[in-house]
């Protein structure tokens, strides 16, 4: 099966709707046009998934399919960004056609879901790597930009955080995770829910100011937050929504698996206490669970306080690529 092959029989689609103003020109061309919204903004993002770094060798292709979509619709979830389309860049080591079939499957389910059309890409011999790069739009001044919290703003996250971490310590085989693999814990990991409903609504909520989706773990991802708004947070850890596979878990490794963990892909959130009702209501709307875990301070760093109030020395760090093993 040769590139062209490959790309005809598992990714090439039939036109879009002739209704769908978004896609111009899909697949097929030297680049796809896409047609925002008159006085919409574009929103553009990419994320690369590479085997042994971000994915074992033997995940579910499917699941694959799924996880390599889903990590970038959250990126349009965090900026309240409608999805438009995106491109798939795909190294093989060779062309498994079944490999293939089970991969577009869960990519195209994703998709689908979301109306987000595949417009275009590259395929190319190589170590099994997978870049998508998403487009979507936002209205002028309604982005969750990460420079815009303020001190005095809640804090929220969506979901819970720390299963996806569990599921990759007991899948590594780390003593403490347990001798099985939680089911529902790793399908947090290798199928994650993007929270595009919930960022759309979060956009349209007066008060809401800067988000972030969750890869890189709840405290890293928050420091980006921090560093750019130029302020200080205060975490509630009792406040923290807990999942029952990580309540027995010794303190150190929950706390490493809440704050810590990466993979989540859930929003963290900053908006006034004024918007709380509002908040209530996007998250009742969109049918995704939404917890108030801190404020933002002016005084500058993050602190983690326990039930008392008092502030606890664990100082967990976020994931990093070039500083944390694979």
């Amino acid at each position: 099966m040769g590139e062209f092959e490959l790309i005809r029989r598992h990714f090439q689609r039939a036109p879009a709707p002739a209704g769908d103003h978004a896609v111009v020109l899909g697949m097929g061309d030297d680049c796809a046009l896409l047609q925002p919204s008159p006085g919409q903004q574009l929103a553009i993002s990419s994320d690369m998934l590479v085997e042994g770094r971000h994915f074992f060798p033997d995940v579910d292709p499917q699941a694959l399919g799924h996880k390599a979509l889903a990590v970038n619709l959250s990126d349009l979830a965090a900026m309240g960004a409608r999805p438009l389309g995106f491109t798939l860049a795909l190294a093989l080591p060779h062309p498994d056609s079944d490999w293939l079939a089970r991969f577009a499957h869960g990519l195209f389910a994703l998709a689908d879901a979301h109306a987000c059309p595949l417009v275009g890409g590259d395929t190319t011999r190589g170590p099994l790597n997978l870049c998508i790069t998403i487009f979507g739009e936002v209205p002028p001044g309604r982005a969750l930009r990460r420079d815009a919290a303020r001190a005095g703003d809640d804090l929220y996250v969506s979901g819970r955080t720390g299963e996806a971490r569990l599921a990759l310590e007991q899948l590594r085989g780390t003593e403490w995770a347990g001798p099985a693999v939680d089911p529902e814990a790793r399908a947090r990991l290798e199928r994650p829910t993007p929270r595009n409903a919930l960022g759309l609504a979060l956009a349209a909520v007066a008060g809401a100011h800067a988000a972030i989706d969750l890869s890189d773990g709840l405290v890293g991802d928050l420091g980006h937050i921090l560093s750019a708004s130029g302020v200080g947070a205060d975490i509630h850890l009792s406040a923290l929504p807990v999942a029952p596979a990580l309540q027995g878990l010794p303190d150190p490794h929950r706390l490493e698996c809440l704050l810590a963990g990466g993979d989540d892909y859930e929003l963290l959130l900053t908006a006034t206490p004024e918007a709380r009702a509002a908040i209530a209501q996007a998250a009742a709307d969109t049918g995704t669970p939404v917890t108030r875990i801190g404020r933002m301070t002016a005084a500058p760093g993050l602190r983690l306080l326990d039930a008392s109030g008092q502030v606890l020395p664990f100082h967990p760090r976020g994931f990093d690529h070039f500083a944390t093993r694979p």
